[in-house]
């Protein structure tokens, strides 16, 4: 990449604006064309007549070759995608109105359905397409790929491949590809030898990674080890001012080991399977489970699965208030004493209603001084449930978006303006990371990073890790934030802004745009990622949810595999830079 496309310390890269090149085939099968059919030296000085002739010895009619040349001139890539194209419509012709429908264009955008899940499967039109095949390809159409990118994933991975695996297929591919376009004006020769030892190394990885799969999805479980039995109390590996655990040998396979370092958080209460699922994908390191009562005033249970050291780490400074009446002073005098609560429990993306906080009043008022037992089970219920703190006489509330801050460890005004109205507020602070049990947990990069740190951050939310690193001193030198949300994607801008960070912050707002190619443009610039970090809301797995806690086929909770491919994808990259 060249120095005048990262002029500013903010660069936002969509690759839209590269239609050109992004929708070029880059399917195996599509170079393996190419590649039979190169032109010798002698030849290249009458393409354009050797053009339409290879075309037609592969077996496409003279008037669509025709067409395709009209269309795209003598660029023979350009001229191989559109007959492919024109040949998938063709053969496939239900897919055209599979492609047309608004509705499926507008669910192509959202990143939440990268995955097929039981909403879009039992969808009437979804049913009716003709094949296995079809609907295939129409899903991976829906994510953003090219029909004869899905198609050639399909003829050389099998078509009961996982969506999962296909995905990366193309990422590599496309990788392939787009290597090859960079290769400058090396001879038409060259430039194939040069693709086919890049295709034949990502082809390699991908076969490793599919192996690697199918390998861990074909070991005999262990139902009984299936169900995570969590630790009481939930301190991890240890936690600041309590009794350090008795702990087993901790074992990271060779794989694994150092840069670049991996960070995953997800709700601990998750469904039976989920976590065992998880720890198998992240070569089988146990998961470290922590709860934020021992570093503030509220409880958030959380499992981490990480390669970082555990030695040596230290407690963010100044300690944060652990208790409701530390954190909430005004609150002390208007608390009831029959109320026990010392701290709050795990901060929500919703609050109580002002209905119900009324009804909490009227049914004190009513009691006199000392209310009937039923009554305080109730009212105490309600105020665990909701976090309600009292703010008056009988008189009780929901936190307030600062408050909610203070608590997760964000300075003062995170998620205040720029448009973003309350709601939005409790909801990206209910997804974020608790700042201060994510910095201890990094502290230990201090020491290795001294000079500052690049951070791939896969659904980055409010930036809750970058905050985490830089309240730790941890120069910032480049960060590659992922998060579809364009309202968190404000906040971090402008907390980026607010602090005067040196480094380079480059956002992506769709993880389908983080591909092979783009990796490699981020690593051609600043050398390589240090920490890949990431989170997701994981509303499948969350214990209070009962419409759709589906575990990890969840359309947020599936993003965990979309991390798992991102690791295994930088880790291969990095490893033979």
């Amino acid at each position: 990449m060249d120095s005048s496309s990262i002029e500013s310390n903010s660069i936002e890269w969509n690759t839209e604006d590269e239609l050109d090149v992004d929708n070029i085939s880059s399917s195996s099968s599509h170079q393996d064309q190419i590649a039979d059919f190169a032109p010798s030296s002698s030849s290249c000085n009458c393409r354009g007549s050797n053009t339409i002739h290879q075309f037609l010895q592969m077996g496409f009619s003279k008037e669509m070759v025709i067409k395709a040349v009209k269309e795209n001139g003598q660029n023979e890539g350009a001229v191989l995608d559109a007959l492919l194209a024109y040949k998938t419509f063709e053969e496939s012709p239900e897919d055209e109105h599979v492609l047309d429908d608004p509705c499926h264009a507008e669910l192509a955008s959202n990143v939440l359905d990268v995955y097929p899940d039981k909403e879009i499967c039992e969808n009437e039109e979804f049913k009716n397409l003709s094949t296995e095949k079809d609907r295939t390809v129409s899903l991976l159409v829906e994510m953003g790929y090219q029909a004869e990118e899905a198609l050639a994933a399909i003829d050389r991975c099998s078509l009961d491949t996982p969506i999962a695996e296909l995905v990366e297929f193309i990422s590599a591919a496309q990788f392939a590809y787009h290597t090859d376009a960079q290769l400058g004006e090396l001879s038409y020769d060259n430039k194939i030898h040069q693709h086919q030892k890049k295709r034949k190394f990502y082809d390699n990885e991908m076969r490793k990674l599919q192996k690697q799969r199918k390998y861990l999805e074909k070991q005999p479980m262990d139902h009984d080890n299936e169900i995570v039995h969590l630790p009481n109390p939930m301190v991890g590996f240890g936690v600041p001012n309590q009794p350090s655990p008795v702990l087993f040998q901790r074992r990271i396979p060779d794989e694994a080991e150092g840069r670049p370092y991996f960070y995953f958080e997800n709700v601990a209460l998750a469904p039976k399977g989920v976590w065992h699922t998880m720890s198998r994908f992240l070569y089988y390191i146990d998961p470290e489970f922590v709860d934020s009562k021992f570093f503030c005033a509220a409880a958030r249970k959380r499992g981490y699965i990480h390669n970082l050291p555990i030695e040596n780490r230290s407690q963010l400074l100044p300690t944060p208030p652990s208790t409701i009446h530390e954190a909430l002073p005004h609150t002390k005098q208007y608390w009831p004493s029959w109320d026990k609560r010392m701290q709050l429990n795990c901060i929500l993306t919703c609050i109580g209603s002002a209905k119900l906080t009324d009804r909490i009043k009227k049914a004190v008022e009513k009691s006199g001084d000392e209310p009937l037992p039923g009554v305080k089970k109730y009212v105490i219920q309600q105020c665990k449930k909701w976090n309600l703190i009292w703010v008056g006489k009988n008189k009780v509330a929901p936190l307030e978006p600062h408050e909610m801050e203070m608590l997760m460890g964000f300075p003062p005004n995170h998620t205040r303006g720029g448009g973003i109205s309350r709601t939005e507020q409790y909801t990206v602070l209910g997804n974020a990371f608790q700042v201060d049990t994510v910095a201890y947990h990094l502290s230990v990069l201090k020491r290795m990073f001294p000079d500052g740190i690049s951070v791939l951050s896969l659904f980055s939310g409010i930036g809750g890790a970058e905050v985490a690193l830089h309240r730790l001193g941890i120069p910032l030198r480049n960060v590659v934030s992922v998060e579809i949300s364009e309202t968190c994607r404000k906040i971090l801008q402008s907390w980026w802004d607010e602090t005067n960070q040196q480094g380079k912050l480059i956002h992506f707002h769709d993880i389908r745009m983080v591909t092979a190619h783009e990796l490699e443009k981020c690593m051609s610039t600043f050398g390589g990622f240090d920490l890949i970090i990431g989170g997701s809301p994981c509303n499948n797995l969350a214990g209070g949810n009962r419409s759709t806690r589906n575990g990890l086929e969840g359309s947020k909770s599936c993003l965990f595999f979309e991390y798992y491919r991102i690791i295994e994808l930088v880790r291969s990259m990095m490893r033979h830079r």
